[in-house]
């Protein structure tokens, strides 16, 4: 099973969009944009689902807490950072891009890192690719294929791995790429986010992201 006491959930649907608390997770809630029932989360966002606050696109995704539900934010320097997923992209929007992991960052709009599956028509199969904020300040990032040639329905798996001393480490599907985070971002609070945030907001209400992760766990190592 999947811990999920350390987990609220946003969904695609309300105004503004609904926030499921982590005792509610806990206790096994379910609807059309998540289940948990099977020992794996399931995630799906249409197109056409409600948007959180400065936000342009929908989402069924993840947001860490603490057990009791308080959000919780952390600095990189304070123990050593992890976020680790084994999970198949089951369906992608028009755009053929999702968000499937993230380190984000309080108070702000724009995240550290976002990982994203990139599905190509043309192949069948999606890469790996993380769009990454070496400084709070840098607006456009750098963007850097993890990996390429996976296919919907196959199952792989990420890590996101950001050191006290500021080495920022993405594996996935096997392929590992790091570098090191300004220290600009010191004392920024940060947090981690899993689920499905697609990258598309026009189409018909069937078409969206869904996603399926048979393992999520974070780690904060003092």
């Amino acid at each position: 099973m999947i811990d999920l006491a350390t987990w609220n959930l946003s969904i695609p649907e309300g105004s503004p969009p609904a926030t499921i608390s982590t005792p509610l997770l806990v206790q096994g809630f379910k609807d059309q944009y998540f289940n948990s029932e099977t020992g794996t989360l399931f995630f799906w966002a249409p197109v056409t689902g409600a948007k959180t606050e400065n936000a342009i696109y929908p989402r069924s995704e993840l947001r860490e807490t603490y057990s009791n539900g308080t959000l919780r934010n952390w600095l990189y320097s304070a123990a050593d950072n992890k976020l680790a997923a084994t999970l198949t992209v089951n369906q992608v929007p028009s755009s053929g891009k999702i968000v499937i992991g993230q380190i984000h960052a309080k108070d702000s709009t724009s995240p550290m890192v976002k990982l994203e599956y990139q599905y190509k028509t043309y192949s069948s199969t999606g890469n790996i690719v993380a769009k990454v904020r070496m400084r709070p300040d840098d607006e456009s990032g750098q963007v850097i294929t993890i990996a390429t040639g996976i296919k919907l329905n196959q199952s792989f798996s990420y890590l996101i791995h950001l050191s006290p001393a500021g080495v920022l480490t993405i594996n996935g599907a096997g392929y590992q790429w790091n570098t090191n985070i300004s220290n600009t971002w010191s004392d920024k609070p940060l947090y981690f986010k899993a689920g499905v945030y697609v990258q598309d907001n026009t189409g018909y209400v069937t078409e969206g992201g869904k996603v399926t992760f048979s393992m999520l766990d974070i780690d904060h190592n003092l």
